[in-house]
């Protein structure tokens, strides 16, 4: 853990520069379940024959690069200077510069958070490339948790590579904790152990209980932390997942069909694992 001037000025650095991360994740977070959508809606135009406005999408291009950041409810284009991360939001009082409408407090909050965790991960492992994969591990964990929690989905996109980059750092000691072999078996249980979970509940309701997202984002947390912190974090993610859906169903705050995404907890065990270690889940828990 780095302390001193030097390493509080680039921890500072690093804050700053997880705000610009951020303010990408923001585009992330709203553009790749869109473009997921698009590619299925392209796939039934290619199997049917018909053009993609019939499957009800539009043919522009449309990526995390295009088209441009814009207003949602009148299409002003957002200028550079409408564009800087927290600043711009503060300056325009969190309001469209040409309509007035009101932009999501989420925007800020993400570019901060990122920031944020930019800024413990050099302050805890100083200028180097450990540092450098947990920042780039908290960006996609973030993206991942806030997606789930709108969507429901897990995109591939981001629990493959989240994955195979918690094997490569583990192979290559870029993260001291854990070993290629405590990773690899730490990525195949996560995944075989929400899948016999999945199957044997859906074999005794009928009923699919989480996404195959799911598996794919406990085998990476497998890779990140080794196979046993598996236990602690499961059961982190499953009481505090059930206590939000309990306080949900009884405030009547439930999405249609009674379903909370189980991503959003297991990315919040995966944070407190790398926060404070995979046992200090258990004292959380009260075990």
């Amino acid at each position: 853990m780095g302390f001193g001037v030097e390493a509080e000025a680039g921890a500072l650095l690093a804050g700053l520069l997880g705000l610009l991360v951020g303010s990408f994740l923001n585009v992330v977070i709203y553009r790749l379940p869109k473009m997921m959508e698009r590619q299925w809606a392209q796939e039934c135009a290619d199997i049917t024959g018909k053009p993609l406005e019939a499957v009800g999408q539009p043919e522009e291009k449309f990526n995390l690069m295009t088209p441009r950041s814009r207003c949602s409810q009148c299409g002003h284009v957002l200028r550079w200077y409408e564009n800087i991360p927290v600043v711009s939001y503060v300056f325009l009082r969190g309001k469209c510069s040409a309509c007035g409408t009101p932009y999501g407090l989420r925007y800020p909050v993400v570019e901060a958070v990122t920031g944020a965790l930019f800024f413990f991960c050099v302050w805890r492992w100083g200028w180097s490339v450990t540092a450098l994969v947990w920042c780039g591990f908290s960006a996609a964990l973030l993206a991942l948790a806030l997606i789930d929690w709108d969507t429901t989905l897990l995109p591939d996109d981001i629990t493959l590579p989240l994955l195979w980059a918690g094997l490569i750092a583990a192979a290559l000691q870029w993260n001291p904790a854990v070993n290629l072999s405590t990773a690899l078996w730490g990525a195949v249980a996560g995944y075989v152990s929400l899948w016999a979970v999945y199957w044997a509940f859906k074999l005794v309701t009928g009923k699919e209980g989480m996404g195959y997202g799911d598996f794919k984002l406990f085998a990476a947390l497998g890779a990140w932390f080794g196979w046993p912190a598996l236990v602690p974090m499961i059961l982190m993610a499953s009481v505090i997942g059930a206590i939000i859906g309990i306080a949900l169903k009884f405030s009547s705050g439930l999405r249609e069909g009674g379903y909370v995404p189980f991503g959003p907890f297991l990315a919040g065990a995966g944070f407190t694992a790398m926060f404070f270690g995979p046992q200090a889940i258990l004292r959380v828990v009260g075990l």
